[in-house]
C-alpha cells in the first residue's frame, strides 16, 4: 500500500541524509520526495511517498521520530480517517 508521511525537521546540514539514510537501512524504497521552507527559517517540511505494509509504517513512523532532527512525524490520509 502507498503511504505519504509529512516530518518537519530542523533544517541543518545533514538532516535529509539522515531521514534517507533511516529508509534506506531500513529497506524502504522513497517513492516521491519533496523537502520545502516554513514559515520558520530553522525548519523545513519533508513529504516523502513509500510503499509499505501497517506494520512496516508503524515501525518506520517509530523510527523516524526519534532521529535528532525530526520534530515531528505525520500521516496526513490517517489524520483525515479519525
Amino acid at each position: 500500500m502507498k503511504h505519504t508521511l509529512s516530518i518537519l525537521m530542523q533544517n541543518e546540514a545533514g538532516a535529509l541524509v539522515r531521514v534517507a539514510g533511516l529508509f534506506a537501512a531500513r529497506g524502504y524504497n522513497i517513492d516521491t520526495l519533496t523537502v520545502g521552507p516554513t514559515h520558520d527559517p530553522a525548519v523545513s517540511r519533508l513529504v516523502l511517498s513509500l510503499q509499505c505494509d501497517e506494520a512496516g509504517l508503524g515501525r518506520i513512523v517509530q523510527q523516524t521520530r526519534k532521529l535528532v532532527d525530526v520534530l515531528q512525524v505525520a500521516h496526513p490520509s490517517t489524520a483525515l480517517a479519525a
